[in-house]
């Protein structure tokens, strides 16, 4: 089983608490993500997929998705790239990952 650990600190006054791949993973930590990814109502990503049809290849792939990432094989989906206009007439580049990836 694979363990990857992130320190993050919670605020000034506490020590850095440590975040590992097992924590991320946890059921409650999953659903606060999904929540957070379906009431920003982004657009699909490369793979075309929308919220809705994520949630439904999640609900058939997502003990499997959630193995790949304890064993080390998940590999995020391309990023589609998408231009959007700057207020000085320009364009910036911005990228859009799956939605399944943003969850992750």
């Amino acid at each position: 089983m694979m363990s990857a650990e992130v320190i993050m600190e919670t605020d000034e006054t506490s020590a850095p608490t440590p975040v590992t791949l097992e924590t991320v993973l946890e059921r409650s930590n999953l659903q606060a993500a999904w929540l957070a990814v379906k009431s920003n109502r982004g657009s699909a990503g490369v793979d075309g997929l929308s919220i809705s049809q994520t949630h439904k290849h999640l609900k058939t792939h997502g003990t499997e998705i959630i193995h790949r990432l304890h064993q080390g094989h998940y590999r995020p989906g391309a990023v589609r790239a998408v231009k959007i206009p700057k207020a000085n007439g320009g364009e910036r580049q911005l990228g859009i990952p799956n939605v399944q990836d943003r969850l992750i």
